[in-house]
């Protein structure tokens, strides 16, 4: 069964510490290593059309497009398998063992990606590798961010854990800037056909570059007391049979986190491909609009999560999912209307804002209603099932959707989907008493 709510709540500081400030440096080191899992992603999807080029070569540029970006939805297959392996050894062996295991697979899914010649050069080989690179990204990234933020609201103080859970998210929107201003730099300076041959390796490679200082950083992690105090540490099976005997919240997790997932693939990754391939605006505008809803993600994300603290989770998330409800789509098909650089940033800005206000509640609510003996495999379970069935085949369906349907506002419909879910989660979540946790 799972533990009462007070069991989730990290120890007091002892009298006389100074606790928040020694917080800084665990919080840089758990979010560094985050940020290169999502800024491999956000690369990945960023260039999406020159990677279609360099490995999937097709009859028609749709269809070398879509081949493309199943690849990208197909590292997301394997988080639900990451985030019970590994997050069955986190929950076994440790917070800081899991996240320098985690780091560690990432780098070399990523370094096999940036260093992958090209399909005129060894063939189906190509394709292959990337696929696999792709595969061993998304094996680790399946307890990354559920690894991350469990041990960020574990560490902290007292009344502020939805604010410092809120940086493993914040984290990615780090990622997403550094990605989008490296696509600027080299969209202004370089030929389309250096594009294809080699600039779309340029960010992976600086990616790569980082990697030994990332694995410095996280050496020098501590294990949580949380984690430390607890008597007994299950053993793989265990774990496997309490996430089994919890499926219903397992399930309930996984809808809360759909808006999550497909709102920040939505307004990232997809949008260089959305911005010039749908609405067919200058990719350095795209890209520009991608930067500032990095930006934006990074100050709501933090705020908002800082903002649960004050007025409680399950509020802000009500709030937040009905608006994204009923603006999904007449905010895009406003947009589509005439489509312009400007308008494209106005929609990203509000999608922006209902993105960073729900991830900010919903990242620490997960935590909380999860069991803690299986806290960081059933959050990452719930979060990697949402990622793979929903948000990171985001830009593959909403690309089909708009070819099907021929309306390039109906992304819009697919976001309310997922808004629609996650209100229905809340609303079971609430006839639940074991999730009512008690604010801190």
């Amino acid at each position: 069964m799972p533990p009462e709510p007070q069991a989730a709540r990290p120890p007091a500081a002892p009298a006389g510490s100074h606790a928040p400030e020694s917080k800084f440096w665990p919080v840089l080191r758990v979010a560094s290593g985050n940020f290169l899992e999502a800024y491999d992603f956000q690369v990945f999807g960023y260039y999406a059309t020159y990677i279609s080029r360099t490995f999937f070569p097709a009859g028609s540029e749709f269809a070398s497009l879509m081949l493309t970006l199943m690849t990208f939805g197909a590292g997301f297959l394997m988080r639900p398998l990451g985030a019970i392996v590994m997050g069955a050894y986190v929950d076994h062996h440790g917070r800081r063992k899991g996240l320098l295991m985690t780091l560690a697979l990432m780098a070399v899914g990523t370094l096999s990606i940036a260093s992958t010649p090209s399909y005129q050069t060894i063939g189906i080989m190509a394709p292959v590798m990337i696929v696999a690179g792709r595969l061993l990204q998304g094996l680790s990234a399946g307890v990354e961010i559920g690894g991350a933020s469990v041990y960020l609201a574990e560490i902290a103080t007292p009344g502020n854990r939805g604010f410092y859970a809120a940086w493993q998210s914040g984290s990615q929107q780090v990622a997403v800037i550094l990605a989008a201003l490296f696509g600027l730099v080299l969209t202004m300076n370089l030929s389309q056909n250096q594009m294809v041959r080699w600039g779309w390796r340029v960010p992976l490679w600086a990616g790569c570059a980082i990697i030994p200082l990332l694995l410095v950083l996280r050496r020098s992690l501590t294990e949580t007391e949380v984690f430390l105090a607890r008597k007994h540490h299950p053993k793989f099976r265990e774990i496997v049979r309490t996430l089994a005997a919890n499926w219903y919240i397992v399930l309930l997790g996984m809808m809360l986190s759909t808006l999550t997932t497909v709102s920040f693939y939505m307004i990232t990754a997809y949008t260089p491909t959305y911005g010039s391939g749908v609405l067919h605006l200058a990719s350095t505008g795209s890209l520009l609009v991608t930067l500032c809803v990095g930006v934006s993600n990074f100050i709501w994300v933090p705020t908002m999560g800082a903002v649960s603290d004050r007025v409680g989770r399950r509020p802000l998330l009500y709030t937040i999912a009905s608006l994204a409800l009923v603006t999904a789509y007449p905010a895009l098909a406003w947009m589509v209307g005439a489509p312009s650089v400007a308008r494209l940033l106005a929609v990203e800005l509000w999608f922006s804002f209902l993105f960073g206000s729900y991830s900010g509640g919903m990242v620490v609510y997960l935590t909380e209603i999860m069991p803690v003996e299986v806290r960081t495999s059933g959050w990452s379970l719930s979060f990697s099932l949402a990622t793979a069935l929903f948000g990171g085949f985001t830009p593959a369906i909403s690309t089909y959707l708009i070819r099907w349907s021929g309306n390039a506002a109906i992304p819009g419909v697919w976001l309310s989907f997922t808004a629609l879910l996650g209100l229905t989660s809340l609303f079971l979540l609430g006839q639940c008493s074991f999730t009512r946790v008690e604010r801190e």
